[in-house]
């Protein structure tokens, strides 16, 4: 409309433009044809004068400015283009006020936890056909009360919800629980949001303890890689310390190659103490790093992954009391399954120092099962959930998650909650563990 205005100006103003320009013309004819007549009253031959008196009014006729009006051909008058708002009056006259959707009920009842994914689902109070959509709002916490306004995490958001459920998939559950809360919304305002609701999503969690990984192995919280030049410094940094006082040589002369150490060495040898945990570093072809997290009771599960190239690796759990020189499976402390990609291929159960080999496909990614309360540690196929292998005993001591890498490097993944198709095959899986009793006859 605006250019519509614009148009019409510049359309009137070349009007106009053009029509002073005509008048211009003709005033300047109009000069010239003055000139002529004041010099015709100088002549005095009557014949000169007759002739030059026809040819003044042959011009006057004939000049333009004669023809011309005076009168603009355009007017300052914009009333053609009034804006008809009869369209826009009606629309004002049929407004009406947009109630303001309640706030919805979340149902923890049929709110689901499962496979690490959280289901919630609300209601609306009472029917209201005006709502346009939902907003989903969540966040984690460890606070085991009533939710909180404030807490020390923000909410995130997912909007656009259509439905009166939602299905967040693939969290990893690094809390204790989570805050759920949701508001509806209509086509002009937001409502008010639903009282939050807290659903647990309890998960073990751990980090690699480097503290105590052998020097050969380089770990970032979640990975491990081989590394065979990493305990080459370290080595000779210990050695200067060691050779500064006798002191020191006479505590080293007195270590023996016991695979319980003693609890007096990780105060007076020359290394630093270690941050998260009391044992020795593991060294020697104990090519091992332990987590962080001891397993006390309940069951869990967690998930690795190993690199394509891996020559060997072992995946398990442990007493806290491995030896440091202890390799996994090769004691009555530990237990694991070992891939060996080196030279020959081989897969196996291994515990006492005893070997089963497993007779299926090293897959992808292993997950780990373990009831600690039953006694049970169980390897499955991460992505098929098919079961590789299942050890049957008894733990006296809390366990901590076991690894050994050699020639590559491994990935964990942790924060999962128990898969539900494990926890199915768990009820049959009992009298599948028959053929692997010659590595669990052993009671610990």
């Amino acid at each position: 409309m605006i250019n519509s205005i614009k148009q019409e100006q510049a359309r009137k103003s070349q009007e106009l433009q053009s029509q002073l320009s005509q008048c211009n013309n003709a005033l300047e004819n109009s000069e010239e044809l003055l000139e002529f007549a004041a010099r015709s009253l100088d002549i005095k031959e009557p014949e000169e004068f007759s002739k030059a008196a026809r040819q003044i009014k042959d011009r006057v006729t004939m000049a333009s400015a004669f023809r011309l009006s005076l009168k603009p051909k355009v007017s300052d008058n914009m009333t053609h283009l009034m804006v008809d708002f009869s369209q826009e009056r009606q629309i004002l006259q049929t407004l009406k006020f947009l109630p303001v959707p309640k706030a919805p009920e979340i149902d923890p009842v049929e709110c689901l936890v499962a496979d690490n994914s959280v289901t919630v689902a609300w209601r609306m109070p009472e029917e209201d056909n005006k709502i346009d959509h939902f907003i989903l709002e969540y966040r984690k916490t460890n606070f085991d009360g009533l939710p909180r306004v404030k807490d020390e995490r923000c909410w995130e958001i997912i909007d656009n919800i259509k439905g009166t459920e939602y299905t967040l998939s693939g969290l990893k559950f690094d809390s204790k629980y989570m805050n759920f809360r949701v508001r509806a919304c209509n086509k002009a305002v937001a409502g008010e949001y639903s009282d939050p609701v807290t659903l647990e999503t309890k998960a073990l969690n751990f980090s690699l303890d480097n503290s105590s990984s052998h020097l050969n192995l380089r770990v970032e919280d979640t990975c491990v890689e081989w590394d065979p030049t990493g305990g080459k410094g370290q080595e000779s940094k210990i050695k200067g310390k060691e050779n500064k006082g006798s002191a020191h040589v006479t505590s080293l002369k007195r270590h023996t190659r016991s695979g319980t150490p003693s609890p007096k060495r990780t105060s007076t040898g020359s290394r630093p103490p270690a941050v998260r945990g009391s044992r020795d570093r593991f060294t020697g072809e104990s090519y091992t790093v332990l987590g962080d997290t001891a397993i006390e009771s309940g069951q869990h599960y967690w998930e690795v992954k190993a690199q394509k190239d891996c020559k060997s690796y072992s995946v398990g759990v442990a007493y806290k009391t491995l030896g440091k020189f202890d390799q996994l499976g090769k004691t009555n402390t530990s237990w694991c399954i070992h891939v060996n990609n080196w030279l020959q291929n081989t897969f196996a159960a291994k515990h006492n120092n005893k070997v089963k080999a497993l007779d299926v496909t090293v897959p992808e990614r292993i997950g780990v099962f373990c009831d600690f309360d039953g006694g049970q540690l169980s390897f499955y196929d991460a992505n098929s959930k098919q079961l590789l292998y299942s050890f049957k005993t008894k733990f006296t001591q809390p366990v901590l998650p076991g690894f050994m890498v050699w020639c590559g490097g491994l990935s964990l993944n942790t924060g999962m909650q128990v898969p539900s198709a494990v926890r199915t095959l768990q009820k049959s899986e009992n009298g599948m563990t028959g053929s692997a009793s010659s590595l669990n006859n052993i009671t610990q």
